[in-house]
């Protein structure tokens, strides 16, 4: 491509024409291709690049803590859940329709693995997902009242189409922090998808609050919505492994 072509080309933002259109004349010329077949290789080159640039920044910004994926989990061994069910969930049907998913079980167990994954698959769609901790979030939106930014600082955990909160239940929650929490769940009611992972219970949900049993009706009333619930059981996969490592039995 001669210098005119190129700059032309960066007007329209096809910022890799330069890489792929020489490659692509060669093989036009060796297949005699027809021009309008050159144009629509080109062009659909041009997009599927861009789109994978597009999901790398997702995933990038997403803020996932490591990489797990769906082909990674052991379904085998943590039989309590159906493989067909969140291979379905992978293609992100719930997320257009605003519905939550809630992975309930003890520790171990493969409920963030879950959470990460289809996160995952939701930013490779080129789809907004913020990941984070229960933790994080009421840190993060606490330090943002301090500094009078709150309503701004929500809008972080608010607009991205796919909010992960991880780690629910660890700790109980202040009664500012429950108060931070439910605005969060409150804001998304019905205008975005929350994958949520807990250690408790439903009928122990009051435990995260304090004791607050309204405020834990509050957010368990829109949070359950729209939603399917999946309880995760059976033994550790940490465990697990640190059983096989040390050379014992996992029974």
């Amino acid at each position: 491509m001669n210098e005119e072509t190129v700059l032309a080309a960066k007007r329209f933002n096809l910022i890799d024409a330069e890489t792929i259109m020489d490659e692509l004349c060669s093989q036009a010329a060796k297949d005699r291709w027809s021009y309008t077949r050159l144009l629509s290789e080109f062009l659909c080159t041009e997009q599927k690049l861009a789109d994978a640039r597009s999901s790398d920044v997702m995933l990038k910004m997403a803020g996932f803590p490591y990489k797990k994926t769906l082909a990674d989990f052991d379904f085998n061994f943590q039989s309590s859940i159906r493989e067909e069910i969140f291979t379905e969930f992978a293609e992100g049907g719930y997320i257009k329709v605003n519905q939550n998913i809630v992975l309930l079980g003890p520790p171990g167990t493969g409920k963030t693995h879950i959470a990460i994954a289809l996160g995952i698959e939701a930013a490779s769609r080129r789809m907004k997902v913020k990941f984070t901790t229960l933790n994080a979030l009421v840190t993060n939106l606490k330090e943002a009242k301090l500094k009078n930014s709150y309503s701004q600082r929500l809008k972080v955990f608010v607009s991205p189409p796919l909010l992960i909160i991880d780690e629910v239940g660890f700790t109980p929650l202040s009664g500012e922090e429950s108060a931070i929490l439910f605005d969060v769940i409150s804001a998304r009611y019905e205008k975005g998808s929350i994958i949520l992972t807990s250690n408790k219970s439903y009928s122990e949900w009051a435990e995260i609050f304090s004791g607050d049993s309204v405020i834990a009706t509050a957010v368990l009333d829109r949070l359950l919505h729209h939603s399917q619930s999946f309880s995760l059981k059976g033994q550790s996969y940490r465990m697990r492994e640190f059983k096989e490592q040390k050379g014992g039995n996992t029974k």
